[in-house]
This record gives C-alpha cells, structure tokens and sequence, in this order.
C-alpha cells in the first residue's frame, strides 16, 4: 500500500489497521518514497532488542560467551547476623 504524507496524517487509524493486518504501508512525500510502515516480527523479542541496541552503538558484545561464574557461598566469622539483628 503505497500513501501520501497529507492522506497518511488524515487516515492514520486505518494505516495502523492495515500494518496490524500484515500490511507494509510505503509514506511518500511528493511521489517519492520517505518512510515504510511495517509490523514488528514476533521472533525472539529480546534478542532483536538487544541486536538494535548493538547496531545503535548502545551496546557492545560480550568478549566471551561463557556463563557467569558458579556461586560459592563464603563463610563469616564472628556473630552470625541472626543474632545481631534481634538485639
């Protein structure tokens, strides 16, 4: 579907209809074309997100892709804090 800037601003709620019904909506501005509307792909929300951000400069990849560390609890001396609390 290919629309004007001025017709786009007039119908913009059957735009959006158009897009949520699978439609690509192509905005032109004197016949030459400025902007598509499209809808988001249902894929995997937040590794699209986190590729947009990479490619925004907003994030860098990891240097490794191992996962974090085990957690080892570390053992306290003195009062536990049980008992410090309670006083």
């Amino acid at each position: 579907m290919q629309i004007g800037l001025r017709e786009a601003n007039q119908q913009f709620s059957r735009l959006v209809k158009a897009v949520r019904g699978g439609r690509e909506v192509l905005l032109t501005e004197r016949g030459r074309p400025l902007a598509v509307l499209r809808p988001i792909r249902n894929g995997d929300k937040a590794t699209a997100a986190i590729q947009r951000l990479e490619a925004a400069g907003f994030l860098r990849p990891a240097g490794k892709r191992a996962g974090l560390p085990t957690w080892k609890p570390r053992p306290v001396r003195g009062r536990p804090q049980s008992k410090t609390i309670r006083c």
